[in-house]
């Protein structure tokens, strides 16, 4: 190539230029190589694909084997990078799950490339990242999990047994909504036998309890079209603007809880506003002396009262100290203290005040801050109070050290004061009154296998094992309550009685989840076969005994040979007994326990820590399935 010598410039001093010309643009396109080039490997790079893909390039990256994508499952999720895809379902867009690999695949980059190169990609670099993001419906869910709660594959066992048991209790879930449906739609529960709907007055005027509590469950089992039914319900029908006496406590778990656990599983942002607007609706409870809530409430006027049978106007340990978990995402999605305040307010108390020997009376004065009567019981009363202590604890990722010194300390006072061994070798937990022990424990009580069992690992290093064994212990007793495979409201250990009911009046099932919830945890913490063969031997029995023509029914006296029904199925048959079950029969990545916890109507709710904490930096979106 021949220069042309320009006036003025010598042909060193040209040269000396070109040169500096060509550094500089080599440098200049090195910049630009390493930029673009980071650009992908940022923690949030799938993001800033999409702004350089085509809006028609909507399917993901699928990189490596099934094998491979289970190795980096179990990696955690520091070392995970989702990628996500769009699925079309009915005409709603939903995520699925599909990849985790920081590496694109190259056959998927070049064809990003061509559509690059052919133009239709230009006009999405035009678009702002905040306009790609927002352009389909999920992405307004802005918390985020760090794993499928569905698991990879909705947590199907690879056992044929297993997956026919699992089949079997999504069939009699479908059975009982369908009944639901066609004879009691809108109300609160169904009378099965009178093929009519009741509505109660334990929710002040609220309907459609089964649909709340039915609509995490219908979900988790792929009942789809049934879950699109509950929640245009919930859209269009469920009605907040309400007068009458309603539980706080039952209002809170079956339908806050409902609400709280259906937007985190699908990010459907109309269950947000639902239960953002019911939850303010319950904060006048709370309006006493001392802070702590009243048992009833007008969700329509905010006056509150306490239960007529409730001793010397006194509030209940379950119904107060079952708000913690609801509550504290109550605040987290509304950017509003108030709700943690308020349950934070009831902890504050609890500490302060003496309690009898370390234990916990049921009655407490909303007005003084005294216990009222000194009756303390794990079973109805008290159960629920411990159970959110611990949970409360793990739903922190374990940071909530207070409901952890709380828990652990209350557990101390029931095993020196409670728990019991039977003459047959049963360990049980008798009820307190005064100092005297009743060698009575309610089919309520038999949940405190599973809580036992989930806080084992975190006791003193000496007493997990002890922990694990205690929970084993009283599974067992309440599995040999269940003499006809179900088992009594309450039984007995006096009198020569041996985890019997003794009183008629106390023989009756309704349909109670509380022995199958210790199924469903001892499986998960042990892997002991025994805990599926004893859920299966209820799942035959609820079959046997409660099935009728139109769904399922509570029964009077388990020990009779003629069965007759109390006519009721009952919303938290739905939401906790088939949901439980279920869980027994899927693999441990079908909700785990390590990302969510379950308040005390069995809907999940995740860790606070993996959708609140900004540094984790993935920004990822709820995994709709479908």
């Amino acid at each position: 190539m021949v220069f042309r010598k320009l006036p003025g410039v010598s042909a060193s001093g040209m040269g000396l230029r070109l040169s500096q010309k060509f550094v500089f643009l080599l440098f200049l396109s090195g910049l630009v190589t390493l930029c673009f080039g980071a650009l992908f490997f940022l923690p949030d790079s799938v993001r800033l694909k999409r702004i350089f893909l085509s809006k028609t390039e909507s399917q993901p990256v699928t990189v490596g084997s099934d094998n491979d994508l289970r190795d980096h499952l179990k990696k955690g999720a520091k070392d995970m990078e989702h990628l996500r895809g769009i699925t079309s379902a009915k005409g709603e867009t939903s995520t699925k799950l599909k990849s985790l690999s920081r590496k694109p695949s190259i056959t998927n980059e070049a064809k990003a490339d061509e559509k690059v190169v052919g133009g239709e990609a230009l006009e999405d670099l035009t678009m702002s990242r905040s306009k790609t993001e927002s352009s389909s419906k999920d992405e307004k869910f802005k918390k985020c999990l760090l794993k499928p709660p569905l698991g990879i594959e909705h947590g199907k066992s690879s056992h044929p047994q297993t997956l026919h048991r699992r089949d079997k209790v999504k069939e009699m879930m479908k059975f009982a909504w369908d009944n639901y449906k066609s004879f009691a739609w809108g109300k609160n529960e169904l009378r099965p036998l009178t093929k009519n709907g009741h509505i109660g007055n334990m929710f002040g005027g609220l309907r459609g309890a089964s649909i709340v509590d039915s609509l995490d469950t219908l979900y988790i089992m792929g009942l789809i079209d049934e879950y699109n039914d509950a929640k245009e319900w919930v859209e269009t029908s469920l009605d907040l603007n309400s007068n009458g006496e309603a539980s706080l406590f039952e209002v809170n778990i079956r339908y806050v809880g409902g609400l709280l656990s259906a937007y985190y599983l699908t990010g459907e942002e109309m269950f947000k506003r639902k239960v953002l607007e019911l939850g303010e609706k319950l904060l006048p409870a709370f309006n006493t002396p001392t802070g702590i809530p009243r048992g009833v409430i007008n969700l329509g006027s905010g006056t509150s009262w306490s239960w007529g049978w409730a001793s010397a106007g006194s509030s209940i340990l379950a119904e107060f100290g079952t708000l913690h978990l609801e509550f504290v995402h109550l605040s987290e999605l509304s950017n509003n203290p108030i709700y943690t305040e308020k349950v934070m307010n009831i902890r504050r108390l609890l500490n302060k005040i003496e309690k009898p020997h370390g234990l916990y009376p049921n009655f407490l004065s909303p007005v003084s801050g005294n216990w009222v009567q000194h009756h303390v019981s794990i079973g109805g009363l008290g159960d629920s109070f411990y159970e959110y202590l611990i949970k409360s604890y793990l739903m922190s990722d374990k940071t909530d050290e207070e409901a952890k010194n709380m828990y652990y300390s209350a557990l101390e006072a029931i095993e020196a004061n409670l728990v019991q061994k039977s003459p047959g070798g049963l360990t049980y937990m008798a009820e307190w009154r005064g100092g005297i022990l009743d060698h009575k424990m309610g089919h309520l009580a038999c949940f405190s296998g599973g809580m036992v069992g989930i806080g084992a690992d975190d006791g003193a290093p000496e007493k997990r094992q002890h922990f694990l064994d205690l929970a084993a212990e009283i599974t067992h007793t309440c599995h040999e309550s269940y003499t006809t495979k179900l088992g009594p409201e309450a039984f007995r250990f006096d009198g020569g009685a041996e985890a019997t009911a003794t009183r008629l009046s106390d023989r009756y099932y309704i349909l109670r989840p509380e022995v199958i919830e210790s199924y469903m945890y001892m499986w998960r913490l042990t892997h002991d076969p025994k805990y599926r063969e004893w859920g299966w031997e209820a799942v035959e029995a609820l079959e046997q005994h409660c099935r009728v023509e139109a769904g399922f029914s509570g029964i009077r006296d388990v020990y009779a040979q003629t069965v007759s029904h109390d006519n009721m199925q009952q919303s938290f048959f739905l939401s906790e007994t088939l949901k439980y079950l279920y869980l027994l029969f899927s693999d441990d990545d079908l909700l785990p326990l390590e990302d969510w916890v379950f308040n005390t109507e069995a809907h999940p709710l995740p860790l606070l820590f993996h959708w609140l904490n900004d540094t984790v930096g993935y920004g990822l979106k709820p995994y709709n399935y479908y």
